[in-house]
């Protein structure tokens, strides 16, 4: 037979009444405030920090509030993070085994929850002090099972001034069973392999993961962590601490997850049985095998190789725990991964950057025999600042020991820094992303932050000094000396920045003089950051650039990937010098499927030879006359390339862009991999990237012509192989 006893249990603050029948076995919880009334009832309120009445959400100035329950919480963010004071509860009596309530704010020691009996502290959140702070509020809990029957009081405290100097709770709730709250785990691995692998469920509240080796932090970053099934798992190279024990601290996780438990190691990376065939890899753009990226960085010809880093989050498939990626190519369509060049430290995250071969051996990292590949790049934390990084076999990389190289000059936002050798001058110059307060543009109707292109030289690289300046770029800028076509002797300097717009003119080691307005780069969508190559070889003569391609791959454990590499030109044309792009030529050893067709009349509704191919990935190249075509259409896999004759503009999708005629002729070239197609049309003056994937089902390739016939002057298709090793 269950016993029941009554209780009643009123709480005025809250206006809320309990009289409800239990079982000691199985009691209900009991509601000590949840705060929903439009003021704080019973509850003593001292000082300004939480107002005359509960918060609903977020004050004014503050960032999104999420994780408390209904309408209202206490929230001391009242006027800012200056002010003070406290709430404290009526006396109630402790009749259940555990006082739980959400928690937020900071995290510092002057903001916190107090349980107090008889005017003692017996219990307090946080129990230990740590920086930072979260608008999120996360589960807590006090075991009060050993104070049962006592009166006791609630004291939620915010003594803090500064940056996260409030607190936000809610629900204060009695109740038996211990409800899973959010804590700060540890675990002690000995590493016995050189790998660690850390759980991972793509779209789980992202959690700080750290790496303590003899106490000491070694790794530290976010991770979307499993607190139950994995998606999959990030590998950590632990080599260097074989034979050592590890400590990995997980930061405000649930207390049942099974995170720090179900990491383990292993000799060798877990590939799993369909890496590089997943359903949505690219098979002849760059991606790496797992997590996400995005800027290309440091992209440099070094010791007879290709290099290409880029911005990297090993823990994740969303942009965040900036590394530096590095791969290596002999062909720039071939690429092997390499381990992790930078990882993150006390000065920040690794943001953009690039790479340069100190053949001078001006930096002494190097010698003129053994030349240093050297990285320059942006350490991102509250301020940015410029740091070096160097090498000798361009595999292991030291960070300078006095990083930084270039402190803060603008708002805080300083990066992307690109470095190169200006021969006539002797010196290193280095173009760098400023954002500047529009008080110092020396221009009153200006506003907030203006963008702008700082200009600094060197002798050492170490050392830097600014000389100039210009508007209008933002981030991820790049810079370099192109010959015209056709006139060798006419070389102009491009300037350009992440969006691809750039200017032409002349540099002369310490100021850029434009000669254009800025001119549109690129057309299409899903392309960034792009970075063109340093010390390729006089004799290869090229300037060869790749950008990010945004292209998602939804369910996969990567994300986003590279464009194709592009080979850049200043072409003649009646409007003066523009950029082409065009894809390199060593993309066509990856032809495996090639059929040609000679020159045909192609009409309105006529079949035309290309109708019978079929393919995957396609490398589609069409030269035509219009004749008496309106318009020409190249559908690849299911996308319409469109070419309007009158108007001479591409239609790609909703894309429209100029193409115009040359010599009376268009040549449209048409790459598609399997989340993205990239198109080239007037000898590369016109180029859309299209980070859409072409529909699974659909491999055929056609050409119509609408309103007339137009000469085909060749077509070719050729179906592409994997850039990826064979299983």
């Amino acid at each position: 037979m269950r016993m029941f006893k009554r209780i009643s249990f009123v709480m005025m603050s809250c206006a809320i009444c309990f009289s409800v029948a239990v079982s000691a076995e199985d009691r209900p919880k009991v509601v000590l405030a949840d705060f929903e009334s439009a003021t704080y009832g019973d509850w003593t309120v001292v000082g300004e920090a939480f107002g005359a009445a509960p918060s609903e959400g977020a004050e004014p100035s503050q960032m999104a509030v999420v994780g408390y329950q209904g309408k209202r919480l206490a929230n001391s963010f009242h006027n800012g993070d200056d002010t003070t004071g406290s709430i404290e509860s009526p006396f109630f009596t402790i009749n259940r085994k555990y006082l739980k309530f959400l928690v937020g704010g900071g995290f510092g020691a002057d903001c916190r929850v107090e349980l107090t009996i008889d005017g003692i502290v017996v219990r307090k959140y946080p129990e230990a002090a740590k920086p930072g702070g979260s608008e999120v509020l996360e589960p807590a809990r006090f075991d009060v099972a050993e104070f049962a029957g006592k009166t006791a009081r609630i004291r939620v405290v915010d003594l803090a001034k500064g940056s996260w100097g409030h607190i936000l709770v809610d629900q204060f709730e009695l109740a038996d069973h211990a409800p899973s709250i959010v804590v700060d785990a540890t675990r002690d691995i000995r590493i016995e392999h050189p790998w660690l692998f850390f759980p991972v469920k793509n779209g789980a509240p992202i959690r700080r993961a750290t790496v303590f080796a003899n106490g000491a932090e070694v790794r530290s970053f976010e991770i979307e962590a499993a607190d139950g099934e994995a998606d999959w798992k990030a590998p950590l190279d632990v080599s260097q601490w074989r034979g050592k024990t590890l400590t990995i601290r997980i930061d405000k996780t649930k207390d049942d997850s099974r995170f720090l438990s179900s990491i383990d190691q292993a000799d060798a990376l877990k590939n799993s049985a369909d890496l590089y065939d997943e359903p949505l890899r690219p098979q002849f753009h760059f991606s790496p095998k797992f997590g996400w990226n995005n800027d290309p960085n440091g992209l440099v010809y070094y010791r007879g190789e290709y290099h290409m880093f880029f911005q990297f989050n090993p823990y994740g498939v969303k942009w965040g725990n900036m590394h530096w990626g590095h791969a290596i190519s002999k062909d720039m369509i071939h690429w092997r991964e390499e381990p992790i060049a930078l990882y993150p430290d006390k000065l920040g995250a690794m943001f953009s950057g690039s790479a340069a071969v100190d053949r001078n051996a001006t930096s002494g990292f190097g010698t003129v025999e053994n030349p240093a590949l050297i990285l320059v790049y942006t350490a991102a934390s509250d301020k940015s600042v410029q740091c070096l990084a160097s090498s000798v076999d361009g595999l292991h990389f030291d960070k300078y020991q006095n990083n930084p190289i270039i402190k803060t000059i603008g708002d805080g936002g300083d990066r992307d820094p690109k470095v190169f050798w200006h021969a006539p001058t002797q010196k290193w110059v280095t173009a760098l992303y400023v954002g500047v307060p529009a008080s110092a543009a020396n221009d009153p109707a200006k506003k907030g932050v203006v963008h702008t292109i700082h200009f600094l030289t060197s002798t050492d690289m170490k050392n830097w000094t600014i000389t100039g300046r210009i508007e209008g770029f933002f981030e991820c800028p790049d810079m370099f000396p192109l010959k015209v076509e056709g006139d060798p002797s006419n070389v102009k300097w491009v300037l350009t920045a992440a969006d691809s717009d750039y200017m032409l003119g002349e540099f002369d080691g310490s100021t850029f003089i434009p000669e254009t307005p800025k001119l549109k780069g690129t057309r299409g969508r899903g392309f960034y950051a792009a970075q063109t190559f340093s010390d390729i070889p006089e004799t290869d003569g090229r300037r060869i650039m790749i950008g990010w391609f945004q292209t998602n791959s939804p369910g996969m454990n990567f994300n986003q990937s590279m464009t194709v590499p592009l080979e850049l030109k200043l072409m003649n044309t009646p409007a003066g010098p523009r950029l082409s792009y065009t894809p390199v030529r060593e993309i066509e050893s990856l032809r495996v499927k090639s059929s040609r067709f000679d020159s045909f009349t192609l009409n309105p509704g006529d079949l035309n030879p290309t109708d019978t191919f079929r393919g995957e990935l396609i490398d589609a190249r069409i030269e035509f006359e219009p004749f008496e075509a309106a318009e020409v259409d190249l559908k690849v896999r299911g996308v319409s390339i469109r070419y309007d004759v009158k108007k001479q503009r591409l239609w790609v999708n909703e894309i429209d862009a100029p193409a115009p005629l040359l010599g009376g002729r268009q040549r449209l070239i048409a790459l598609a991999d399997r989340n993205g197609i990239e198109i080239f049309a007037s000898d590369g003056l016109c180029y859309v990237p299209q980070a859409i994937a072409p529909a699974a089902d659909d491999r055929m390739v056609s050409l119509r012509t609408i309103g007339g016939a137009a000469k085909i002057l060749s077509a070719e298709i050729h179906e592409l192989k994997s850039i990826w090793p064979k299983k």
